[in-house]
């Protein structure tokens, strides 16, 4: 079976993007290809962002939030979840936003988180590397 990975906000925001079309093709490759998780907190921030910054309505976000979620686990964020977020912040000296991505991805057993916001190859907790797919 292949590892759990995690996609930060930004894989799921090129997957959408009709500007960087390289980058869209590598999202979109890793959606289909891996066993794939999400949060609460990777819909909300996707949601804003479609609206936002791609002028999405409001029908057109919540038509990618379901589409989203059919295609990756979606971990609801918890409690639990928020405070081992301050635990990795504190230690790592990460952002609380980053820390809470990275904890929903450790509470889901992941062995890969997906991004371009932290260090490539960075192992946390000594279970979860970084990796930036589009490097």
């Amino acid at each position: 079976m292949k590892d759990k990975v995690f996609f930060d906000t930004n894989i799921l925001v090129y997957a959408y993007s009709d500007t960087e079309i390289e980058k869209q093709t590598i999202a979109r490759k890793l959606i289909t290809e891996c066993n794939s998780f999400i949060s609460t907190q990777v819909i909300q921030e996707l949601s804003n962002i479609l609206t936002k910054k791609f002028s999405k309505s409001w029908k057109e976000a919540l038509q990618t939030i379901a589409e989203s979620c059919k295609n990756n686990r979606l971990h609801i964020n918890e409690q639990s979840t928020i405070e081992y977020a301050c635990t990795i912040a504190e230690k790592y000296k990460f952002t609380f936003y980053d820390s809470l991505i990275i904890s929903a991805a450790l509470q889901c057993n992941c062995k890969i988180l997906y991004t371009e916001d932290l260090q490539h190859n960075q192992i946390i907790e000594k279970s979860l590397k970084i990796i930036n797919p589009f490097i």
